[in-house]
């Protein structure tokens, strides 16, 4: 993984009906499709829906929220909606993608066994030859159950539950963070509550006041376990949606200051500043609105 850089283009959503011509096998909440050989997004674009994505040989690069992953054999990749994303990767690539709807997606989301930012925050999973072999089985069978012609819901649910759950099992044996989450339930709910509200509260006092503890404990805890203070992981948050509101959207800087609740389009520009070294004109690489 490689440091953040900025793209210099508008980033387009894009909806799942748009891959239906390429799919090998869906329904209208699930898509299931091969990569087979050289693949390029030159340009980054973001979807609205979940998709995952099982690499069995592969080299490249894939650049998730602004970071680049290298790709390799045996790997998992999730994106959730909303992130953005490019890739290059050559030419003897096989991989296997599911694209599922958002209302697919949340039926079998409890069986990921960590919070949704620990997933996030590490996209790309290394596979032990069980794991790949276990999830390849699960990728095939949804695909065969698909091209029956009278597919059963409950059982792609049921298979995409088992992908789920295995991806969890192993992302545990080689994330610290996941441990340091599943063994500090504070901090996983501290996590929780900082994607649900990062928007309007960045100060700690308000996570340690509903975590039921002081802001000095909360900080003393993120610092320990996770190495940063609390603080930091809320702005941390807040910059990367403020990366994606900049590349995603056609918003003002103003209207994205006041999306992130800064009291104004300075105060937000400072704090990006201060995170990137750049401004956030800069970071969108020059597109003007009216008032940056």
């Amino acid at each position: 993984m490689t440091r953040p850089s900025a793209e210099n283009n508008y980033v387009p959503l894009i909806g799942i009906q748009e891959f239906r011509k390429g799919q090998l096998a869906g329904r209208d909440e699930l898509l299931f499709n091969e990569l087979h050989g050289e693949r390029h997004i030159d340009k980054p674009h973001q979807h609205d829906f979940f998709i995952i994505m099982l690499f069995e040989k592969a080299r490249g690069i894939h650049t998730i929220d602004f970071l680049d992953y290298q790709i390799e054999d045996r790997q998992i990749h999730v994106l959730f909606p909303g992130q953005v994303h490019r890739w290059d990767i050559g030419p003897e690539t096989i991989g296997y993608q599911l694209m599922m709807d958002r209302v697919f997606f949340e039926r079998f989301a409890p069986y990921f066994r960590f919070s949704f930012t620990n997933y996030i925050n590490h996209p790309v999973i290394p596979l032990t030859d069980d794991g790949f072999r276990l999830l390849r089985y699960e990728f095939e069978a949804i695909r065969d159950e698909l091209n029956t012609g009278s597919s059963l819901i409950d059982l792609i649910s049921a298979r995409a539950a088992v992908i789920a759950a295995i991806v969890s099992k192993e992302a545990e044996n080689l994330f610290a963070d996941f441990k340091v989450y599943q063994s500090n339930p504070r901090l996983a709910r501290f996590s929780m509550l900082i994607e649900r509200h990062f928007k309007e509260e960045k100060l700690v006092t308000f996570y340690a006041s509903e975590l039921n503890l002081s802001a000095n404990y909360l900080n003393i805890l993120c610092k320990r376990n996770l190495g940063v203070p609390a603080t930091q992981l809320i702005q941390q948050r807040v910059l990367l949606e403020a990366k994606r509101l900049l590349q995603s959207t056609d918003l003002s800087i103003k209207e994205i200051a006041f999306e992130l609740g800064f009291v104004d389009h300075a105060y937000f520009s400072n704090f990006f500043k201060s995170q990137t070294s750049v401004t956030p004109t800069e970071f969108r690489g020059g597109r003007r609105t009216p008032d940056n």
